[in-house]
């Protein structure tokens, strides 16, 4: 797999009480560290923060510190035409070479007029979905422009 295509998200698990995402976000922001995507799944008792900043490695240092639990995977971030059925398409074809999407949320973003969408799929299944991707001239972000965005 190329991994240059893996942008890192960063992985927060928070109990769900007041206060707890303001920290992090406070955390991020005193550190230098700029904040570009996110997404939260929560329950009633905990959260989990995926986000998307521009200094990964550091974001996760700094939260570790904090006393957050931290982790890191790679996704993919994928450019979709920013039109009706834009999305559609690209999961139509990964669907038919039977990829799973696990999750995913779009970037605050445009880029040159297309919505940027991350993408996290199995680790089993990367190297099929960049070839899917390749095939169907869907333009999958190097990490080094998604953090610069």
């Amino acid at each position: 797999m190329n991994s240059e295509l893996l942008t890192q998200q960063v992985s927060v698990f928070l109990e769900n009480k007041s206060g707890r995402l303001a920290e992090v976000c406070q955390s991020l922001g005193e550190s230098g560290i700029n904040i570009r995507a996110l997404c939260i799944a929560d329950t009633s008792d905990f959260g989990i923060l995926r986000l998307i900043v521009d200094k990964p490695e550091e974001a996760v240092t700094v939260l570790e510190e904090r006393g957050f639990s931290v982790g890191s995977t790679g996704v993919l971030a994928l450019r979709i035409p920013d039109v009706p059925g834009g999305l559609g398409g690209v999961l139509l074809h990964l669907e038919a070479r039977g990829i799973n999407v696990e999750y995913m949320y779009a970037f605050f973003i445009t880029v040159e007029g297309d919505a940027v969408v991350l993408f996290k799929v199995d680790d089993a299944v990367l190297d099929k979905t960049v070839e899917v991707l390749r095939e169907n001239n869907i333009v999958a972000l190097p990490a080094t422009e998604v953090y610069g965005l």
